[in-house]
């Protein structure tokens, strides 16, 4: 485990209580209106535990962009990505993550992800700040758009940095619920997952809310890597409400600021019908193999197999529960799919995809057949 990091809630906790005074009230489940600068500055010093930043990335695009058979893409062309400078949009950068470092507690921590066209101006003014950057995460796009004009490599990642408070800082990371999530495999800094569709995606009349809404298996494992049950996570652009749904989902407290109407509405809709996961199911585990192409986490963090899922053997010998973290729990035993089958059955190896079944109406299914639908969906 490297330098500063903290291994329990409690550490945590007692660290936070000696260097501040834990402010009474907080506006947690709001999406504060107007400017984040603003907002951010209503809110006491030192009160919350991350914060999660999808600025906007100043592309710079000028025109429309076609496709080859002159259909229109829809690119993001909206104000609010709009900059008169790289000066203005610096000074812009420089303010927002200002205030996001006040807020943060001493052992929070602070994610921003952006593209080519900003993330490298904003590393360098989060650094200026006295942030220190702990890791780059690649975002992989398993399906992402193609290059229409074939002038330059197609765009298929994004950048994310996960930076603490500073140098010698405390800061929370769950190494062992990200082990488990990709299949006892240390969890690595390239990230594979597809972009946000399907009933994800949030539209109206057929067209989407949000031209940049993220994947909430993005946020998924932001969250569950970084917080604990109970944190608060703020998101100075809270767009149509990702961070806040997944948070609900995962026990944490959210607060967001957007001062656009139309994706507040859809962001509280959202989030209103978000379902959080029982206690049970919220437990992750604490801290000769081949890497499969797919790791069972991954359907769990993008829904295929939800939290709470109850798994079976063909014999219904054991039930087990899925975690949050991809991880099974079969009364006091807990492991992997792969783990707790091996040990339930005292055997040298276990294959987890055919070992465990769940019931789809009526229908029982292996695993492995939630692992084929995602692979399609990842291929469509």
């Amino acid at each position: 485990m490297g330098m500063g990091v903290i291994e329990t809630t409690k550490k945590r906790a007692q660290a936070v209580e000696t260097a501040v005074e834990l402010p009474r009230e907080l506006p947690v489940g709001q999406i504060l209106d107007g400017d984040c600068i603003a907002a951010m500055k209503r809110l006491p010093t030192a009160s919350v535990d991350l914060v999660f930043a999808d600025p906007p990335y100043n592309l710079q695009l000028g025109g429309d962009l076609n496709r080859p058979d002159g259909s229109h893409v829809d690119a993001v062309t909206d104000d609010w990505d709009r900059f008169d400078s790289f000066q203005t949009y610096d000074a812009f950068t420089k303010a927002w993550l200002a205030e996001a470092k006040r807020v943060l507690k001493p052992d929070g921590a602070l994610w921003v992800i952006g593209s080519y066209h900003n993330i490298f101006r904003v590393g360098a003014i989060l650094q200026d700040l006295g942030f220190w950057i702990l890791n780059d995460v690649v975002w992989r796009k398993a399906n992402p758009m193609p290059n229409f004009r074939g002038t330059r490599f197609t765009n298929a990642h994004e950048t994310l940095i996960w930076a603490s408070q500073g140098e010698k800082a405390k800061y929370h990371f769950n190494y062992r619920a990200m082990k488990t999530l990709n299949d006892e495999l240390q969890m690595r800094s390239d990230w594979v997952l597809p972009i946000c569709g399907g009933q994800e995606r949030l539209k109206e009349g057929g067209t989407k809310v949000h031209p940049t809404q993220k994947p909430e298996a993005l946020l998924y494992r932001v969250l569950l890597s970084t917080t604990e049950r109970g944190d608060v996570v703020l998101d100075p652009f809270f767009g149509t409400g990702t961070t806040g749904a997944v948070a609900k989902r995962l026990g944490r407290q959210w607060i967001g600021c957007e001062r656009d109407s139309i994706y507040r509405g859809a962001a509280l809709k959202r989030i209103e019908k978000e379902l959080p996961l029982d206690e049970s199911a919220l437990t992750t585990m604490q801290a000769g193999r081949s890497a499969p192409k797919v790791a069972f986490g991954a359907l769990v963090e993008n829904g295929y197999i939800t939290p709470g899922t109850q798994l079976f053997d063909k014999q219904r010998r054991w039930l087990a529960t899925v975690r949050a973290d991809g991880s099974l729990m079969c009364g006091k035993q807990a492991g992997s799919i792969h783990g707790l089958g091996k040990d339930l059955q005292g055997a040298p190896s276990c294959n987890g995809w055919t070992f465990w079944h769940y019931e789809v109406d009526g229908d029982v299914k292996p695993i492995d057949a939630a692992r084929q639908v995602y692979l399609l969906a990842v291929e469509d």
